[in-house]
């Protein structure tokens, strides 16, 4: 195995970021099906920590193998502020690639956050730096550098979900979600718009409304059982 380094991808544009950091992945989901990644990757920050629990970013990716982190440390120094560096363990749950030293260099690079279909460890460290995580837990078993190999800005697998290098991050208190900028402009704005209405529609279900008939979902069950409304 040997190492694969491509270039830095165009980062996704600052409109189009700044309008993800305001929206849900949940609420994106009840119209996009693709990009989630597995539900058990969640921040790792504490709320009274980090109480936006919200990072949005153009996905640098990073596949590493097992035990060893010799390339996660190369590849820091290419960081921008506005990514997010995506890390795929290829399969390995039991390793810890990101600890405090690994994490205070990447927090002075201005990296947005670290999405890892792996653990982390020393949060502590983590939470005092401030650096956005979303990953499987914490471990104490870390890496090494071992020099084995690994792959920087190819397409990668994290949590089930494909990341392709500039791809949108969107991640926040329910999980993070990936999407080709091109298609993800689109599902934002719907679902902003969606946000923008929810306050006014849990008044009204407070007020008495059902939300069976203010959904449709009575109607639709009405109908299937052949009953007139």
């Amino acid at each position: 195995m040997t190492y694969t380094i491509n270039a830095m991808p165009n980062q996704v544009p600052a409109a189009l970021l700044e309008k993800a950091q305001q929206a849900e992945t949940a609420t994106i989901g009840h119209r996009r099906h693709m990009g989630f990644v597995d539900k058990a990757i969640q921040c790792v920050l504490s709320p009274s920590v980090f109480p936006a629990q919200r990072a949005a970013g153009s996905a640098v990716t990073l596949a590493l193998p097992g035990q060893d982190s010799t390339l996660l440390h190369h590849i820091i120094a290419q960081l921008r502020p506005g990514d997010v560096l995506v890390i795929d363990r290829l399969g390995d749950h039991k390793h810890a690639c990101l600890g405090g030293g690994v994490a205070a260099a990447i927090k002075a690079s201005g990296c947005a956050a670290v999405v890892i279909d792996g653990p982390c460890t020393d949060l502590p460290e983590i939470e005092d730096l401030g650096l956005p995580v979303w990953c499987r837990g914490v471990a104490p078993i870390t890496t090494r550098l071992y020099d084995i190999g690994g792959s920087f800005n190819v397409p990668v697998c994290c949590g089930g979900a494909v990341v392709n290098p500039g791809d949108l991050v969107v991640a926040d208190f329910s999980g993070a979600l990936v999407m080709p900028p091109d298609e993800a402009e689109a599902d934002i704005d719907w679902a902003l718009g969606k946000q923008a209405g929810e306050l006014e529609g849990h008044k009204r279900l407070l007020a008495g409304e059902k939300l069976g008939e203010r959904s449709g979902a009575s109607a639709m069950v009405r109908a299937k059982l052949g009953h007139a409304d």
